[in-house]
């Protein structure tokens, strides 16, 4: 039992478990051990669990970049029959849909598709 605790206090500097018999030396030891391991998880916790704003992808990668916020607006009397609206934001017609999010799903694994609008059929 004697060369257990010998060997376990070249690891921990805690002699054999009684805090109150340990140097100041020691102390300094022991906290700098906990000190660092605290800060190695929350390193952790942080680079793996915590998810910063600024780390996400812009949705909008280039249409009216200008204005803080795209917006449109249409009459559905000028609709006609049905109207095909981009989702992906990477049409050339935006905000009509020509198809590039076919591209886009291919090479990102994205499932967006276009937004249709159309009249119910009497």
């Amino acid at each position: 039992m004697d060369t257990v605790l010998r060997q376990t206090s070249k690891i921990c500097p805690i002699k054999g478990g009684n805090l109150r018999m340990m140097s100041c030396a020691e102390w300094v030891a022991a906290v700098s051990i906990a000190a660092g391991a605290a800060a190695l998880g929350y390193l952790a916790y942080k680079a793996l669990l915590c998810k910063d704003k600024s780390s996400k992808a812009m949705v909008n990668p280039n249409i009216q970049k200008d204005n803080p916020k795209v917006v449109h607006a249409f009459d559905m009397e000028d609709l006609g029959d049905k109207a095909v609206y981009c989702r992906c934001w990477r049409s050339k017609k935006f905000p009509l849909c020509d198809g590039s999010h076919t591209k886009h799903n291919e090479e990102t694994g994205d499932n967006v598709g276009p937004l249709i609008i159309k009249r119910k059929e009497a």
